[in-house]
């Protein structure tokens, strides 16, 4: 039995692309010309905090895993989109976003929540709260569903 010697496969070379590549952004720097028509104002950049949409799946996994904590909703504005949590045994107050809260209810001073922790991004020393659920309305106040419905408690 002989076996004829293989050569190996083919390989096509490489080829630069013909049209330069340049690297496309979300959004316009401030010195473009968009900008200065006013097509884009500073509130449409992203955000530099980590959101359920931009958190890694790792991250979002870890948080997910972690224990429970309870706390109360120290401070929730709708209108900018974060808030903070008092944790219930009175360490530094934690971060929420809009997109990590659960629910219908829109967070108001005084609500008990219960929330996972996740670390913000780069250096990881400082938390934020996760999968947010307000577990017991604030009494005497009232509260707003996302639709914008305004509810007595």
């Amino acid at each position: 039995m002989t076996s004829e010697p293989t050569s190996p496969p083919v390989v096509p070379p490489l080829h630069s692309p013909k049209s330069p590549v340049w690297p496309t952004f979300p959004f316009h720097r401030e010195g473009s010309r968009v900008w200065e028509r006013g097509g884009i104002s500073p509130r449409d950049l992203p955000s530099p905090l980590p959101t359920k949409r931009t958190r890694t799946y790792s991250a979002t996994a870890r948080a997910s895993a972690g224990p429970v904590f309870k706390g109360i909703c120290k401070q929730f504005s709708r209108s900018q989109g974060h808030g903070f949590i008092t944790p219930e045994n009175g360490s530094e107050d934690i971060f929420v976003h809009v997109s990590d809260i659960e629910g219908e209810y829109v967070p108001v001073e005084g609500d008990e929540v219960t929330y996972k922790m996740c670390p913000i991004p780069p250096k990881n020393q400082k938390f934020q709260a996760v999968e947010v659920v307000l577990t017991q309305l604030a009494p005497h106040t009232p509260h707003e569903t996302w639709s914008g419905q305004v509810v007595g408690s």
